[in-house]
């Protein structure tokens, strides 16, 4: 697959339908800053997005992932196979950021509880007082590191050395 080739043609078919950058970005949800990357063969688009671009620009998706028209069309029941694969794509998607929210949420609520034991004044702190409030903070210190790791370059490799990991468990 050649993305400057399928840049190229990105680019091809939006001077086409004489759009700009910044509408066909609007359009799609994107920033202008990323159809240009796709244009240049920097970036491409997720699958999701592939699938919407064909459908506005009228033309299949084997084409778009060419980079060139062919005369040939896809048939019907590939064209729902990519279907159905870019919405499990975006579900999987929208599922990895709930729970991501979830993580960051339960962090924020760890701080919160943290900082009001903090300020509560407290003369004589039990150990239980010490013990949740330490908690407390390690748990929302631990799911600020958990959502950096979670939303970096790096998680593919951690899921990736994770799966091997439980591959060498099984016996």
């Amino acid at each position: 697959m050649n993305q400057q080739k399928i840049g190229a043609f990105l680019k091809e078919l939006r001077s086409e339908k004489a759009l700009t950058q910044e509408q066909l970005a609007e359009h799609l949800n994107v920033s202008r800053r990323t159809v240009s990357r796709w244009e240049t063969g920097s970036n491409l688009p997720d699958l999701s997005v592939l699938v919407e671009l064909a459908d506005y620009y009228e033309v299949d998706l084997r084409q778009l992932l060419d980079g060139e028209r062919k005369r040939e069309k896809m048939n019907k029941e590939l064209e729902e196979t990519v279907h159905k694969v870019a919405d499990y794509s975006n579900a999987q998607e929208q599922k990895l950021k709930r729970r991501i929210n979830r993580v960051f949420l339960l962090g924020v609520l760890a701080f919160i509880l943290y900082i009001v034991m903090l300020f509560l004044e407290i003369t004589d702190k039990s150990p239980t007082y010490e013990a949740i409030s330490s908690f407390a903070l390690g748990l929302s210190f631990g799911t600020m590191l958990v959502g950096v790791l979670m939303t970096s370059r790096f998680s593919a490799r951690i899921q990736e050395t994770k799966m091997k990991l439980f591959r060498r468990q099984k016996p």
